[in-house]
């Protein structure tokens, strides 16, 4: 028998949002726009758009975005940081985004007319979960009595599957940016109007974790992929121990373990090259 010990574990959060909208608009001549310090502002509740979340901005009219300096396009993607005042700065990759700064933010000008904006919240790519000290995922399934009144037993069938789970990491707020930080799960409790879903994947064993021994199982791997919304948030602080912060959450859709025991093939050109990926030049196809 092979026993598996819990340090191989991850968890794997992709940001999703319910499809709202935010309207607003960026007055030319006003304090919407500070160039010398990167930043804009406009019309959002707080907890609507949290720092590292991949935003699209679109002018409604189809003018050029020109507080973006250098920029004539009516639409733009990128990733941006929220201050405590709802200033917006935007960066170009997901790691500039969480560790802020006005050096690698994007470069800012006066608007030259009143623009009428879209932002729209935009699904990104999963990341792991950085820090993570344990997680659980629960499972219920709910039952109909069906006994009839001359049954000695009681009688039920199942019906509907639904599912719980917490997470707990220790706190961080800054340092591993190319990894989703503790304190999103906190930040995505407090969401308002764009909701606090999220798509994860919970590993219970990954690819090069072996202890059996046995070649033909070393790039295994079996997770759990979950449709949820946090539920609740703590941060947990005691002098004499770490800062920690567990977070609870429920599913919405989907709950199923996934187990993926074949071995990985790579898809082939005809040149027998194999078929590299724009968006990452070292990720490939495989079947």
């Amino acid at each position: 028998m092979t026993v598996y010990l819990g340090t191989h574990g991850e968890i794997e959060l992709r940001r999703v949002y319910d499809g709202t909208v935010l309207e607003s608009t960026i007055e030319a001549g006003s304090a919407d726009v500070n160039a010398a310090e990167k930043r804009f502002s406009f019309d959002f509740a707080p907890g609507t758009i949290v720092t590292g979340d991949q935003i699209e901005i679109t002018e409604k009219d189809g003018k050029a975005l020109d507080f973006i300096s250098g920029y004539s396009e009516s639409s733009i993607k990128r990733y941006a940081f929220v201050d405590d005042l709802l200033g917006v700065r935007l960066y170009t990759t997901f790691a500039l985004a969480v560790s802020g700064g006005k050096a690698n933010s994007i470069a800012l000008a006066e608007p030259t007319s009143k623009l009428e904006i879209k932002v729209k919240v935009e699904g990104s790519a999963p990341r792991l979960l950085a820090q993570v000290r344990s997680f659980e995922i629960n499972t219920e399934r709910e039952t109909v009595d069906t006994t009839g009144l001359s049954e000695e037993f009681r009688t039920r069938v199942n019906t509907l599957i639904s599912g719980s789970g917490r997470i707990t990491a220790f706190w961080e707020y800054t340092g591993d940016t190319s990894n989703e930080l503790p304190m999103y799960l906190y930040e995505l409790a407090h969401r308002t109007k764009v909701g606090s879903n999220f798509v994860g994947r919970f590993y219970i064993k990954k690819a090069g974790y072996n202890p059996s021994g046995v070649a033909a199982r070393n790039d295994d791997e079996i997770w759990w992929r979950v449709e949820a919304i946090i539920t609740a948030a703590a941060i947990q602080f005691a002098p004499d121990n770490t800062v920690q912060i567990t977070a609870d959450f429920i599913t919405t859709g989907e709950l199923r373990l996934r187990m993926d025991l074949e071995p990985k093939v790579a898809l082939l050109q005809e040149d027998s090259g194999e078929i590299r990926l724009n968006q990452d030049d070292s990720a490939k196809l495989s079947l």
